[in-house]
């Protein structure tokens, strides 16, 4: 598998649409789970049961207790969430929509080898380094009542669904990079036709009151260097099938890629495993292999990664 290029070659290569060809990388999953399959013709996605068949007793209150979290994060839990991001914001739709990190999609494939952390992680574990990288909190412990309610609705949503089966629509479909790389500078163009509407010129998010009905994208309330959503490829996909709003599959795969780009090209909140207060180590032991990420990278005459 190729090598990507140190951050400090980065540096003096680094062009933004030809970034893919001068530095190849690796573009593996941090989950190490098997990519998802694409549906067949005829096939259905995974129904998870309706709220309607949520079960009138404790087992029940502790369901509606995980999805009111999962909706309503950083209300529900402050002292878990360090900035202005809910779950659903990356696993839409209460966590059940294919093709958006549904939650009856993960539940299933844990425990499971994560080289993010070098080790088995448990479905807490991985709930926690939700906590950790993409709200920029304090994971919760494994054997906290908030844990307790996000594993049990993740449970219920899985209700049927075969164990250690990567099901269709599990995670993001996979968006393979263009051929000519990315553009952050045609990103930009992206960015404002079709997403500063929700998310602001600015990229910080739209507020009512003080709590954000849009996240911001980047920022000190945006997830952190070490969320799977600063990668490139990760965001790309993402994008592609569920953005803008409402459109998914509306962009191109260019189109997805250099708005990526752009998204990721701001600064956002530290790593929290930053080494010896170097961003130089941080990517060379955490980032240089993992996937497409401008972290530690030069851009616009300055090093990203610095945190805000």
């Amino acid at each position: 598998m190729k090598k990507i290029l140190i951050a400090s070659t980065l540096a003096l290569l680094f062009s933004p649409a030809l970034l893919a060809e001068t530095a190849p990388v690796s573009m593996e999953d941090q989950s190490q789970l098997p990519q998802a399959p694409k549906k067949a013709d005829g096939e259905a996605y995974h129904q998870p049961p309706s709220d309607s068949e949520i079960p009138d007793n404790a087992f029940g209150d502790m369901i509606r207790k995980g999805q009111a979290i999962f909706i309503d994060t950083k209300r529900q839990v402050p002292e878990y969430v360090g900035n202005g991001m809910n779950c659903v914001n990356c696993h839409m739709d209460q966590g059940k929509m294919p093709n958006a990190a549904p939650l009856w999609g993960a539940y299933t494939m844990y425990p499971a080898y994560r080289s993010k952390n070098d080790k088995v992680n448990t479905y807490a574990e991985r709930i926690q380094g939700c906590f950790e990288f993409s709200m920029n909190g304090t994971p919760p412990a494994a054997d906290s009542e908030a844990m307790t309610a996000l594993i049990t609705y993740s449970y219920w949503l899985a209700k049927g669904a075969p164990t250690g089966v990567s099901l269709p629509g599990r995670g993001y479909p996979e968006v393979p990079q263009p051929k000519d790389g990315y553009s952050i500078e045609r990103g930009e163009i992206v960015y404002k036709e079709n997403c500063a509407i929700c998310h602001g010129n600015d990229g910080l998010g739209q507020k009512v009151d003080d709590h954000y009905v849009f996240p911001p994208l980047w920022g000190p309330d945006s997830f952190n260097w070490g969320a799977g959503m600063h990668r490139i490829n990760t965001a790309a996909d993402f994008i592609k099938a569920n953005m803008p709003l409402g459109k998914g599959q509306s962009l191109t795969d260019q189109e997805a890629w250099d708005v990526a780009a752009f998204m990721n090209s701001h600064e956002r909140p530290q790593d929290p495993r930053l080494i010896d207060g170097s961003v130089e180590k941080t990517r060379e032991k955490y980032h240089a292999n993992d996937g497409v990420n401008l972290y530690g990278v030069e851009v616009n005459g300055k090093i990203l990664g610095q945190g805000i």
